[in-house]
């Protein structure tokens, strides 16, 4: 083992690992904290893992082969279930672009104390994407050092939440290592399905496989070939144990602070601290629902000015390094489904301009808890999208004709079809969850309808 081979190697993990730390993410960890307390952090712990298990197959295959994965799936799949698949995993960034600029543009509302408009968030947002584009030319290494500085602005602008709230820690403790969830109904088992729908990208499994390419690998030597592997798995698990802790410190500050209580009882800790945002918390005894925008505002109502501004820093490092691996994505994915060489420019212009431009309306003609309400649909989204990425990343590592000596051994292929299945069960589970809610015929037949068509292309793939 060398630490300098180790650094060599040190960087597309950890912009893997900002996918695990988008705004999408920290909105599932409060919702789950204040719905559910302590008793779902083994959840978040088993779903870090899954995805770590899932994303060394992704990096295996693009150091194994040189070719990312929708380079693989554009020469294994005919045209037509080829050009499908890529559909459905741009609708997955497109829903995770959204996401990102819903952030950005709460968090840039949160920090302007309101006087910029959510719409003129939304803008700046735009804007800042271009800016990431021209960091971009000054080459990888540099834009990787970056996203670290964003990933350690996030780990200490959460961390000082976590030290202000103070946590109990043996609730922490029982909430990580003992996998039960006493007294639990159905938001909390909603919840649970959710913290998975949110760590696990679709997206992700595509941008992983393409950006460990950047390093120099010889594939005609086996043993630099197995040693590239172990460098990006120990890299892969110590950019999602930071990530992972960063997500514990939002689960467990919302757990202590806000596990239990009512709309009533934040109305009069917020009239009490002379807050302008006491009105966004009806007087009632309801138990209490947060989002991005709300998650800001109780902690600054509890814990002092400075909580909500740090938390609104927080949520602005998230959506903005989220942005760029987004980008990223769209690209690896366009040019490997359709060989298709745009300039990241005209790719991020066309992407973009689909993400905001329903987003850009809702921020016009609603108010801030409309347009964080549209991350449920888009967390709903992307469940949906998982079995496209999951089932070819297990498929072509599972292949000796396109891995080699490399394929998947047994254990492999039995548990990540079990990994798989499960994963696609608590999304689906998720997804039907998500359209009972709704309450409308038009939408239940509608869904049936989309719902067959979509099984059987799964089944296809499969």
């Amino acid at each position: 083992f060398s630490f300098r081979k180790l650094w060599a190697f040190t960087g597309p993990g950890f912009l893997m690992s900002i996918a695990y730390l988008d705004p999408g993410n920290i909105e599932s960890d409060l919702q789950s904290g204040a719905v559910a307390g302590f008793k779902l952090l083994w959840v978040l712990l088993l779903a870090t893992i899954i995805g770590l298990l899932l994303q060394r197959l992704a990096a295996r295959l693009g150091v194994v082969t040189g070719l990312h994965l929708a380079e693989v799936c554009n020469r294994q799949y005919q045209k037509v279930p080829r050009i499908i698949l890529w559909l459905m995993v741009e609708l997955a960034i497109i829903g995770s672009d959204m996401q990102e600029v819903i952030g950005s543009a709460i968090a840039i509302n949160l920090l302007s104390v309101g006087r910029i408009p959510l719409w003129g968030g939304v803008l700046i947002t735009i804007a800042d994407t271009f800016v990431f584009l021209f960091l971009d030319k000054y080459g990888l290494r540099k834009l990787e050092a970056f996203f670290g500085l964003l990933i350690t602005i996030m780990a200490l602008t959460f961390g000082y939440e976590y030290i202000t709230v103070k946590p109990s820690q043996e609730k922490l403790l029982q909430g990580l290592f003992i996998p039960y969830c006493q007294d639990c109904g159905t938001p909390q088992l909603e919840q649970a399905v959710g913290i998975v729908g949110a760590v696990i990208m679709p997206h992700n499994m595509y941008l992983h496989s393409a950006l460990v390419k950047s390093r120099q690998v010889n594939r005609a030597d086996k043993r630099e070939v197995r040693e590239a592997n172990k460098y990006f798995f120990i890299e892969s698990c110590i950019a999602l144990f930071v990530s992972f802790i960063i997500n514990i410190f939002v689960v467990t500050v919302f757990a202590e602070a806000f596990f239990n209580k009512t709309n009533a009882h934040v109305h009069q800790v917020c009239a009490n601290s002379s807050s302008p945002h006491s009105s966004l918390f009806p007087n009632n005894n309801k138990t209490l629902e947060v989002d991005i925008y709300k998650g800001g505002v109780v902690l600054g109502c509890s814990f002092g000015p400075a909580a909500l501004y740090i938390w609104a820093i927080g949520i602005l490092a998230a959506g903005q390094s989220s942005t760029m691996t987004g980008t990223y994505s769209g690209q690896f994915v366009m040019e490997g489904f359709l060989n298709l060489r745009w300039s990241r420019f005209a790719r991020v212009l066309l992407t973009r301009s689909i993400a905001v431009t329903p987003t850009l309306f809702v921020a016009i003609f609603q108010d801030v808890e409309h347009l964080t309400g549209m991350n449920d649909f888009l967390n709903v989204l992307m469940s949906l999208q998982l079995p496209f990425a999951l089932i070819p990343v297990l498929t072509f590592t599972s292949l000796p004709g396109v891995m080699h000596d490399f394929a998947n051994g047994l254990f492999w292929k039995v548990a990540g079809g079990l990994l798989i299945l499960l994963i696609c069960c608590i999304n689906m589970y998720f997804v039907v969850a998500y359209v009972m809610s709704l309450h409308n015929l038009a939408l239940y037949v509608g869904a049936a309808v989309l719902s067959v068509v979509y099984l059987s292309f799964v089944a296809y793939l499969v």
